[in-house]
């Protein structure tokens, strides 16, 4: 095992003149008649495509209309609406001019966009709908600096257009030019799993050389053979945004604004996406779907030999070793009868899956890249412009997230953190110095608050987060998150989080999965409708999660098992806090909203 490793990238230099929006110049300049953006129409299944020079004129029309408005450069600009292709348009028009976004999650409350707009001091905010212009309106006597809030859905394209018909060519041209791969581009506020959100100051740096790095590292995903991205993930999120300025700056990549995911069957047959990016709970949904729809009968048991078989083969394949004979011939069969209608399921053209922001089952991975889709695991954070390191296409050693980006490093620091260090990574917390210096360590490195290990060949194996290590009462060092994820493959859980810090054993809180639950409940003779309170009480329910229990149990030491689960009435959502706009878990606030629970069905007299 290494302790610090680097991942060659000499290659990878950004001049100081080049910006984000400069990402789209380039591409102007090579392509500029071809499709580089598809907006969905009003029903599923139909694509407006947009040029390159289309797009272009689009951004230099609403960049003038900011001008216009008086945004200055370093103004910040918030936009809060779901994913469109507007948001490109504005994200790439404030970069022009040397304006920062502040990005604010769809999902957001109105207080919680009223300390984003007051902490960034945000001069104009743009909402998609009504529904997200009245969230921003009731808080807007409260944040001092505000002084205009528009609508998407009210035309706010060309009410900046109209504005920036006093604005020329050559004042925008004269903006675009003063503006410097250091400008700070935009803070985007941390999703707050581990504490109250905070805004990471990134530059126009950050975001092109990890672009630059990932179209080297992941040029057959990103760049190579007409590659398409049905892209459904919250641009406020810097996976996304990423992932947007790579399609964008790719010689034909084609980004697809997929607002919501109501009809994502039917878009994804449509648009036909080479590659999708997901969190874990998004390639879930897409197994277990799949798996429903087999159902329980023969196509059923179908089904789950195809899934082992999947997992078997990729195992096999990544060990080095040669399948037998009863393997290949199991594979053929398989492939025709089941692999290639779940690959069709995400469109006729996929060619990879791609997965981050969360840990990803290892049988899952296992699953997608034995059916033919190699899934790309990455790893990142808001702090690093979101990737910093990433399987590769062909060293796609799954359970590991890879190695750094080209021209980046990694090392492990006192205690087993992974330390980061490389031109993607922040400048610091807006308004926080002294949380930007706790962030670094005394030579530069950022802490990432993550464990892990680097292999001899430079690939991060995350083993958990510092924060989330349990100390039981009797001493021993637990990491829920292995435990977490074998319960939560049971196809009828949501969530499984582990807890017992302090406490005298490791218990864990269960939530249930609705539609995995109305698919489960009528092989046991039960009503499909099953109110989840009634669920959650049910014996038949506990003893099918009890069977994921117990195997998360086989793979730890008695000291380290799950002793006693509560089924949650409930789920986890953001609403309650306990999820992130990213569906990350907020562990302090499940303890915190559950606590009653725990101290009463987990540890009720037990010291």
């Amino acid at each position: 095992m290494l302790q610090e490793y680097t991942t060659p990238g000499e290659s990878i230099t950004v001049a100081d003149d080049e910006t984000i929006f400069s990402l789209l110049a380039d591409r102007l300049e090579r392509t500029g008649a071809d499709t580089v953006i598809a907006s969905r129409k009003t029903g599923p299944g139909s694509w407006a495509n947009i040029t390159t020079g289309e797009f272009h004129h689009l951004v230099r029309e609403a960049a003038k209309g900011f001008m216009a408005f008086g945004i200055e450069r370093g103004d910040a600009v918030t936009i809060f609406s779901s994913t469109r292709w507007e948001w490109g348009v504005l994200d790439f028009a404030l970069a022009a001019i040397g304006a920062v976004s502040v990005p604010i999650y769809d999902t957001d409350s109105a207080a919680q966009a009223q300390r984003i707009l007051n902490d960034s001091n945000v001069k104009l905010a743009i909402a998609d709908d009504e529904e997200r212009f009245h969230r921003l309106y009731t808080v807007m006597d409260q944040c001092p600096a505000l002084r205009r809030i528009l609508m998407l859905d009210n035309n706010a394209m060309g009410a900046l257009q109209g504005l920036g018909a006093s604005v020329t060519d050559i004042e925008l041209n004269r903006r675009i030019a003063a503006g410097r791969a250091d400008d700070l581009a935009t803070i985007v506020y941390t999703s707050g799993s581990t504490g109250a959100p905070k805004g990471a100051e990134l530059t126009h740096r950050n975001f092109v050389s990890i672009v630059k790095a990932a179209s080297l590292a992941l040029h057959e995903m990103i760049t190579d053979d007409h590659p398409r991205l049905l892209l459904f993930l919250p641009l406020a999120h810097c996976f996304a945004r990423f992932i947007q300025y790579a399609s964008i700056a790719s010689d034909d990549g084609v980004v697809g604004y997929l607002p919501d995911t109501r009809s994502l069957l039917p878009d994804l047959r449509s648009f036909q996406p080479t590659y999708l990016l997901g969190v874990p709970r998004v390639f879930e949904k897409v197994y277990n779907a799949a798996s429903r729809k087999a159902g329980s009968g023969w196509k059923g048991r179908l089904f789950a030999k195809a899934a082992a078989a999947a997992i078997a083969w990729s195992r096999t394949e990544q060990a080095g070793e040669r399948p037998t004979a009863k393997q290949v011939a199991e594979r053929a069969m398989f492939e025709t009868t089941v692999y290639r209608t779940v690959r069709g399921a995400l469109g006729p053209r996929i060619r990879y899956v791609a997965c981050g922001g969360a840990p990803l089952s290892l049988d899952l991975a296992h699953f997608f890249n034995g059916i033919g889709l190699p899934m790309i695991q990455g790893y990142g954070m808001t702090e690093t412009a979101a990737p910093f390191a990433a399987t590769r296409v062909t060293d796609n050693v799954i359970g590991t997230v890879g190695q750094p980006a080209p021209g980046s490093s990694v090392r492990i620091g006192e205690g087993g953190e992974l330390q980061v260090k490389g031109p993607n990574v922040f400048r610091g917390y807006h308004n926080l110095p002294a949380k930007t210096a706790e962030a670094f360590t005394s030579d530069g490195w950022l802490r990432t608050g993550d464990l892990a290990t680097i292999d001899d060949d430079g690939r991060i194996t995350i083993t958990g987060r510092i924060k989330d290590i349990i100390i039981t009462a009797g001493g021993k060092n637990v990491s829920p998150i292995p435990l977490e994820e074998e319960i939560a493959k049971c196809p009828i859980v949501e969530h499984a989080v582990v807890v017992g810090d302090q406490r005298p054993f490791i218990g864990a809180l269960v939530t249930l999965d609705p539609e995995g639950l109305a698919a489960w409940l009528p092989t046991r003779k039960l009503p499909a409708d099953m109110p989840l309170e009634e669920a959650a009480a049910n014996d038949e329910v506990r003893a099918e999660i009890q069977t994921y229990v117990d195997r998360a149990n086989a793979t730890v030491s008695r000291a380290e098992s799950v002793r006693k689960f509560v089924v949650l009435p409930v789920q986890l959502t953001q609403d309650n806090k306990c999820l992130t706009p990213s569906l990350k878990v907020v562990r302090p606030a499940v303890n915190r909203v559950f606590a009653d629970v725990i101290d009463r069905d987990l540890y009720a007299g037990k010291r």
